[in-house]
């Protein structure tokens, strides 16, 4: 394992992780990268057995601290990146067996960095396959952004969800250098270049700064927990980053039911039967795909009219809605065509968020209903009103668009929902 690379990601930066978690870390690395020990016992680490799901449901395990990358991390060491995840989202995604996908979360949560952008990845996968979640048994910090994305979350009965915050902790290890004769002296070019070195006090000016991205973070995990979970942004902030277990994680809104594994598979399965029977709706998202980073307030408030169903408390009960069917029940009806009009205008949609550098926004516009042209007023608004400009040239600039987007997972599953493969 890279000791060094390990400590740079875990020391001297903010995390989104449970702070009883990071003791547990602590005292596993200890010595080896030079923190003192502590007397906390070790827990092994136990693999997560593989689910046995109904037919059409992808189950994607959510265990262990998350990281951005596992570069540099040893298998066996407990960690799981959000490239991974998302890659798994993808797969599922792309695979025309599958109808749905769980999230089945166990994990104290992890690194900051792209754990929002996957929830956003998240909830516009919702949008093509229903994306369900449950906590079985922790969802914390880094893990509750990436669950909350979810269209439905659920928690077992002993399960958490929660720990909406930000922590970032600096060592320093001055007296125990002193203890054994070394003494650092960095030469810098720079006023900041030393800050947060452990072999180093901490300055007053150094702590203002780290507490300022503390700060700035947390404004963003609360802002993309109340879109996602469509709550009051204070009534989030209000929870001062504590846990919640069972019933009191639904009477807080982090969470829409209690339940473990079994019970979100067999209510998910029955979910899709009765979509399977309305004929396969585009949309599989029982909540409007809003993202803070893709919506202004004004957008928000627009978004939240696109109104779940009437029993979203209960999705699997909308079975009861289907009209009896006429024909042979061993005969399931066809599903209605789609026009071919419809069928162009979803690929020209897709191709034009993803030419306009916003991908993330196309499942919301397919579940509009909007026009080609409203998509292509409505992305020239949004550059327009960018704060900055996007000048990033891709290493694949030069190769044909179509190839492009053969490979994203996002358009493929547009062109296999309107039969344009």
């Amino acid at each position: 394992m890279n000791l060094p690379h390990l400590a740079s990601r875990l020391y001297g930066t903010p995390l989104l992780l449970a702070r009883a978690k990071l003791d547990v870390i602590l005292s596993v690395l200890g010595e080896r990268v030079n923190w003192p020990e502590s007397d906390l016992a070790v827990p092994s680490i136990q693999k997560r057995p593989s689910i046995d799901a109904p037919v059409g449901i992808a189950v994607i395990s959510v265990v262990g601290s998350l990281v951005r990358r596992t570069v540099g991390l040893d298998p066996a060491s407990g960690f799981t990146s959000y490239a991974e995840i998302a890659g798994m989202v993808d797969a599922a995604l792309s695979d025309p067996s599958v109808e749905g996908i769980v999230l089945d979360i166990d994990s104290p949560g992890g690194e900051a960095g792209g754990v929002f952008e996957l929830g956003e990845r998240i909830r516009a996968a919702d949008a093509i396959k229903p994306v369900w979640a449950v906590s079985a048994d922790s969802a914390f910090s880094a893990a509750y952004a990436i669950g909350c994305s979810a269209s439905r979350l659920m928690v077992s009965r002993t399960g958490g969800v929660g720990s909406i915050g930000v922590i970032a902790m600096h060592v320093d290890q001055t007296a125990r250098d002193a203890q054994q004769g070394y003494r650092y002296t960095p030469i810098t070019a720079g006023d900041h270049k030393n800050d947060f070195s452990p072999h180093e006090k901490l300055t007053p000016d150094a702590h203002a700064r780290l507490q300022a991205e503390v700060d700035r973070l947390y404004g963003l995990f609360v802002d993309h927990v109340a879109a996602m979970r469509q709550l009051d942004v204070d009534a989030v902030r209000a929870t001062e980053a504590g846990i919640y277990f069972g019933p009191d994680a639904v009477a807080s809104g982090l969470a829409d039911a209690v339940g473990g594994l079994d019970a979100v598979l067999a209510e998910f399965s029955s979910f899709l039967v009765a979509r399977r029977a309305r004929g396969h709706a585009v949309s599989g998202s029982t909540r409007p795909l809003v993202t803070p980073s893709a919506a202004s307030p004004s957008t928000l408030m627009e978004n939240t009219s696109m109104t779940t169903p009437e029993n979203q408390e209960h999705p699997a009960s909308t079975e009861s809605t289907v009209p009896e069917q006429t024909t042979d029940s061993s005969t399931p009806a066809p599903a209605a065509p789609v026009p071919e009009a419809a069928r162009s205008d979803a690929v020209a949609i897709a191709e034009l968020c993803q030419l306009a550098g916003y991908p993330e926004r196309t499942a919301a516009f397919l579940a509009e209903g909007v026009s080609e042209a409203q998509v292509r007023k409505a992305l020239l608004a949004s550059r327009a009103d960018s704060p900055e400009i996007r000048s990033t040239i891709a290493p694949d600039a030069s190769a044909p668009q179509q190839s492009q987007s053969a490979a994203n997972p996002l358009m493929a599953a547009v062109k296999k929902l309107t039969g344009k493969e």
